[in-house]
């Protein structure tokens, strides 16, 4: 329906989000949801801003004490996935390289937000809000003090949102390279010296063969017999 056609000229409403918990059903359909919205961030960042692998989101499906949630807006085709959110309650996977007792000292207990991304098309329009104020919603009825959540420092999009909805830089991780110059294990090839041959026309020097020497108690014995 146009502008003209709604009824006394008024603004047709725009359609509402709908937030709704993960099914198996979802969890291709997320995976590619996924994979678009952050195609072009995983150009630019060290580390993949998730998904890692497409095994290790269908693991999460299966880990307890994990909230899948997924923001729906309903249309005249169906309804479309326009943001997903991952959260914990607890520092989770076994290659987890967070530190618990950081938390405990400040005596901070968190939520963890694992996820959150809006689909490119709907950036913008109030997705990326609604769905950190649900978050934050869950945090405060499960007793939570503080959302955390990681963001690479050269995603400007995200650290602008992150920024303008009052989160503060926590602790930091610089990743540093410095370029070193490199010489190869083995050697370069090397070329073989040649043959030394003897010159034409050349005589070979004969060879001497040592001479037998006679024992002297032999030669004495000879001489006497001589005189005899």
């Amino acid at each position: 329906m146009s502008d003209v056609d709604a009824p006394n000229g008024a603004v047709p409403e725009e359609p509402s989000i709908l937030v709704r918990r993960i099914h198996r059903r979802d969890l291709n359909k997320v995976w590619e949801f996924l994979k678009l919205c952050f195609r072009v961030v995983n150009r630019e960042t060290l580390e993949y801003q998730r998904p890692r692998s497409k095994k290790r989101f269908l693991e999460v499906y299966e880990e307890e004490g994990v909230e899948q949630l997924l923001f729906e807006v309903a249309s005249e085709e169906g309804t479309e996935i326009v943001a997903y959110a991952e959260c914990a309650f607890e520092i989770t996977g076994a290659d987890n390289w967070m530190n618990e007792s950081f938390f405990t000292r400040r005596d901070m207990r968190p939520m963890f937000v694992e996820e959150l991304a809006v689909h490119p098309g709907y950036q913008g329009r109030g997705v990326g809000s609604f769905a950190l104020e649900q978050l934050e919603h869950l945090a405060r009825v499960r007793g939570c003090t503080h959302l955390v959540l990681e963001v690479a420092e050269n995603n400007k999009n995200a650290l602008q949102f992150y920024r303008g909805r009052h989160f503060t830089k926590l602790d930091a991780a610089v990743f540093m390279a410095k370029r070193v110059s490199n010489d190869e294990e083995l050697l370069p090839p090397r070329p073989l010296n040649r043959r030394v041959s003897p010159e034409p026309g050349a005589a070979k020097k004969p060879v001497k063969k040592p001479s037998a020497k006679v024992p002297k108690r032999e030669t004495a014995a000879a001489t006497t017999k001589k005189k005899t």
